[in-house]
This record gives C-alpha cells, sequence and structure tokens, in this order.
C-alpha cells in the first residue's frame, strides 16, 4: 500500500508519518514547516511573554506523548515546503504523490484549486482536531476545553471536500478518561485519532465506512486563528480544568452520541 500525507512537521505529525510508514510499503509526504517553537520564535505565533507559557505547556505535552523529533523511517519519501506555499505548486511537481492508494491530510493549509479537486475525487481522508459538526474552524479542541466541555475533545476523521472541515464524517476517535493535564489530554485526542485511522487501514474497512452527513445545526463553535488571543490564552491557563474534572465530565460521555467512536 502507498499512502500520501499533507501535514505539517511538529511531533505529532512525525508520529502519524511514523505509524502509516509500519503499515504501508511506501510513505509520499508533502511537508509544510514551519517553527517547532511557537510562542518563542514568532511564525504565525505571534512572540508574546503569554504565548510563550501557553505553547511551553503544549510543547511539554505533544513531547510527552509523542516524544522528540525524529528521523524518518526508510520507506518514507519528504518534499518539505515552507507552510503556506502548498497551494502554489504546480501539479506535476506533486506527481510522484498523486498515484496512491490512499491520500490524508493531517495539519496543513487549506487546500484549494486543481489539488483539492483531485483529493476529493480521490476519497482523501481529513484529520479534523476537533468532534464536529460541534466544533469546527481552528484550534477546536483548545475551543472545547475553554468551554469546559472536555467531552468533545477528539478528532474527526472526515472525507475531504471543497468548505473546511464539512466533509462526510468516517469516525470520531476520542481520548481515553483519565484524569490527566488537559493539555496532555489534547495530545491523546491526536494520538487516538492516529491510532484509529491505522486501525481502520490495516483492517481494510476504512473504504468501506459509509460517510455520515455533517448536521451545520449542531455547530457550537466556528473560530479562526484570530480568534486565540493573549487575552483567550491567559484566561485558559488561570482557569483551566483540573485532571479529576476532566474525567469525571469524560465518563459521562454518551459513546452513541458520536460517528463509531474509537476510543484510544
Amino acid at each position: 500500500m502507498k499512502i500520501t500525507i499533507f501535514t505539517s512537521n511538529q511531533p505529532r505529525h512525525m508520529a502519524l508519518i511514523q505509524n502509516l510508514a509500519c503499515v504501508a510499503d511506501e510513505i509520499i509526504v508533502v511537508m509544510e514547516c514551519k517553527t517547532n517553537f511557537p510562542g518563542q520564535i514568532a511564525d504565525r505565533i505571534p512572540k508574546t511573554p503569554v504565548m510563550e507559557t501557553y505553547f511551553s505547556r503544549v510543547l511539554r505535552a505533544e513531547q510527552d506523548v509523542f516524544g522528540a523529533l525524529s528521523f524518518t523511517l526508510p520507506n518514507v519519501r519528504v518534499l518539505p515546503i515552507r507552510a503556506g506555499d502548498l497551494n502554489f505548486l504546480n501539479m506535476d511537481i506533486l506527481t510522484p504523490a498523486l498515484s496512491s492508494d490512499q491520500y490524508v491530510v493531517f495539519g496543513s493549509s487549506y487546500i484549494k484549486g486543481s489539488l483539492s479537486e483531485f483529493l476529493v475525487a480521490n476519497r482523501a481522508k481529513n484529520i479534523h482536531m476537533g468532534v464536529s459538526p460541534y466544533y469546527r474552524g481552528n484550534s477546536c479542541n483548545f475551543w472545547a476545553l475553554y468551554d469546559a466541555r472536555p467531552d468533545l475533545v477528539g478528532a474527526t476523521i472526515h472525507l475531504l471536500s471543497k468548505g473546511l472541515d464539512n466533509g462526510g464524517m468516517l469516525f470520531h476517535a476520542l481520548p481515553e478518561v483519565e484524569a490527566t493535564d488537559p493539555f496532555i489530554l489534547g495530545m491523546k485526542a491526536v494520538r487516538a485519532a492516529h491510532s484509529g485511522l491505522v486501525h481502520y487501514l490495516s483492517t481494510g474497512e476504512l473504504d468501506m465506512l459509509s460517510p455520515i452527513e455533517q448536521d451545520r445545526g449542531q455547530e457550537l463553535r466556528y473560530t479562526r486563528a484570530a480568534d486565540f488571543t493573549d487575552e483567550v490564552a491567559r484566561a485558559y491557563l488561570d482557569n483551566h480544568m483540573a485532571g479529576a474534572d476532566l474525567a469525571h465530565a469524560l465518563k459521562g460521555r454518551d459513546l452513541s452520541a458520536y460517528v463509531r467512536a474509537y476510543v484510544g
């Protein structure tokens, strides 16, 4: 099996590459690169004391769950590009990435034009870190925790569509119930998404799952990157839920309310 992944370069993205490389013969990666030190180095996230504090927690949790950055396995080929450049690439450049059995999108920029049309036609799977249709847009699991809704921390694996995060849902991936730091909970939701995707790929069931249309009437929040400000981050750092409260809320999840809930 040959898999093409459109993704980024943080440890959580590298972990997905490594996991898929264990069940595929060849992995082609189109990797949009940005700083691995958000909040410390100005990039898409501004360098401010609050952002440095917030993202130090994010980076620590990411390393606890996924480990440090590492080299890829031998069956992985990588095309590194700057974040935001993907839609400027000529399709000819991407030719080696466009003859795969499966296409996965996780953490890339918004894909448009001919590449979007190709991926939609070839049933590309997108990992949306958030439980759709309730939370859509940017940093959805942060906003679920900000709203004291840890039951809606998770991931939606859905078919890629021309609209943002609104394709037919294949399954939801959810973190296990435990008393833990909320930053760790968010990363374990990512890990659950990886595990669920690898499971359905390795069993051959992924393309047998019937997509479930999203009901936009159930949307609780649609957020953009600009909504995540110093003020919002500081309020969250000062008031986020404790681990015991998170576990209590997670125990109340009704798994029948999710699409083919995968807990891992």
